[in-house]
């Protein structure tokens, strides 16, 4: 291309299953997703009855999975359900914790792949009524979240391997595409029935949709999903549900995102803007490195501390985007003490600091070896994670877009202290950027944890 010259766009392909809507929701429930900041996911069915362990034997393979392990027959993990009774199981106290560690939002796994059903559907045996406990675990979640004022989605795997008509591959037969339909209408039954049952709900949050079968059933599934946005209004869904009429899944064709938000970044941050194209997002996070469901043995891994998750919430904000920390219930009921620990951890810092996470955005500054900072209005965040050996932060101020205009710092406030910082004349860079220090105080600097300071910026 010639200097100046604009590259020519490429041009659209047309599709029938593709997005609906070019750009992001400008809804008020799109809005209230976007300024949740942190959320919490829970995991919690039969698989936590083993835990990851049976007869003697333990299986590094994804506690939720163990079906898949090898180290129980299929018939004896089919039958768990007859020994699941969670009598230590406290919904009410699930929900304070959550409300402690800063959650405004929560997933619940209501079926995993294994098919076991949390709440007592009516188009399958396979559920929690069958089971000792018998009560509905969906409905005392719901109610007991909402009474807290934290949002609830609904977690459902299209995966069902108790379901007959399932399976993964295209059907190629008469007989298999038959059995594939009665599996569609039991899949669309037990969402209506979910949105039915328990309406307050925000949204849908979909695993297992990776399957050949599911992909090449595109236009039923996209008709299916404006009927379930029709049953649900406001309805949130994000990009794992459904595939275009070319199998792309999560972006189209046309590179556009498929419904209303990213679920790429699972346990896995972006590390700048354009990696998240713009999108809504958000990246939901385990606490040992690869375990969703309980598992009894947490040796066998890396475990995050609160500090890790913390700094992963802010830069997850810092980047437009969603956290949400992963909690694996045993069998009884009980969150483990450690996650119970963490969520402590969490939830202490974020009640002093929360404003640098809640309803921001992606700040004005460029990302410093310090930490990250995020925005809301005038108010600038700096979450600081990596303190200068020097104890001065040093921060620069980029040009004003707004003709013979800069942004200096009007004043600087240490949140945890609410003591205003020394800021001091920096210098400036050769495109006439400025640049300032923070002095950090000796009580800041004894503190042994993340800090944040409240930035005020004007144009001059």
């Amino acid at each position: 291309l010639q200097s100046g010259a604009q590259p020519t766009p490429k041009e659209r392909i047309p599709l029938k299953h593709g997005v609906h809507r070019i750009g992001k929701r400008t809804d008020a429930a799109m809005q209230r997703w976007r300024e949740y900041g942190l959320g919490q996911f829970i995991h919690w069915g039969v698989y936590a009855i083993p835990g990851g362990q049976w007869n003697g034997k333990t299986s590094a393979y994804a506690a939720e999975w163990f079906r898949s392990s090898g180290l129980i027959s299929k018939e004896e993990y089919d039958n768990l359900y007859n020994q699941f009774n969670p009598t230590s199981f406290d919904t009410k106290q699930w929900a304070k914790q959550a409300k402690q560690m800063g959650a405004r939002y929560m997933i619940f796994t209501t079926k995993h792949h294994d098919g076991f059903c949390m709440w007592p559907s009516k188009y399958t045996n396979y559920t929690i009524a069958s089971t000792p406990y018998k009560k509905d675990i969906v409905k005392q979640l719901v109610d007991a979240y909402d009474a807290e004022g934290i949002d609830v989605y609904l977690y459902f795997s299209i995966i069902d391997w108790s379901h007959k008509g399932y399976r993964s591959g295209v059907p190629a037969s008469d007989a298999e595409k038959a059995s594939y339909e009665t599996f569609k209408d039991f899949t669309r039954n037990q969402l209506i029935e979910l949105l039915t049952k328990y309406p307050t709900i925000k949204g849908l949050w979909f695993d297992g949709s990776w399957d050949k079968a599911w992909i090449n059933e595109a236009a039923w599934v996209d008709e299916f999903g404006k009927e379930l946005r029709a049953l649900h209004p406001g309805l949130i869904i994000g990009s794992r549900f459904r595939a275009d009429e070319n199998g792309k899944r999560h972006i189209d064709t046309n590179g556009d995102l498929i419904d209303d938000y990213d679920q790429r970044f699972e346990r896995n941050l972006p590390n700048t803007l354009e990696e998240t194209g713009g999108n809504d997002w958000d990246c939901v996070m385990t606490i040992p490195e690869n375990q969703w469901g309980y598992h009894r043995d947490w040796s066998l891994t890396y475990i995050k501390t609160p500090y890790d998750l913390i700094e992963m919430t802010v830069k997850a904000n810092s980047l437009n985007g969603n956290f949400v920390v992963n909690f694996g219930p045993d069998g009884k009921g009980n969150i483990r003490k450690e996650e119970t620990d963490i969520a402590k951890g969490i939830g202490d810092w974020m009640a002093v600091n929360g404003k640098a996470v809640y309803g921001v955005h992606h700040s004005i500054l460029e990302k410093q070896d310090w930490g990250h900072s995020t925005q809301r209005g005038d108010i600038t965040y700096l979450s600081v994670f990596n303190k200068p050996m020097n104890n001065i932060l040093k921060v620069k101020v980029p040009k004003s877009k707004e003709k013979d205009m800069i942004y200096v710092i009007e004043s600087a406030t240490f949140t945890s202290s609410k003591t205003a910082a020394i800021v001091r004349d920096g210098g400036r860079d050769k495109f006439g950027s400025l640049f300032y220090d923070i002095l950090i105080p000796v009580d800041i600097q004894r503190l042994n944890e993340p800090f944040v300071i409240e930035l005020r910026l004007k144009q001059v």
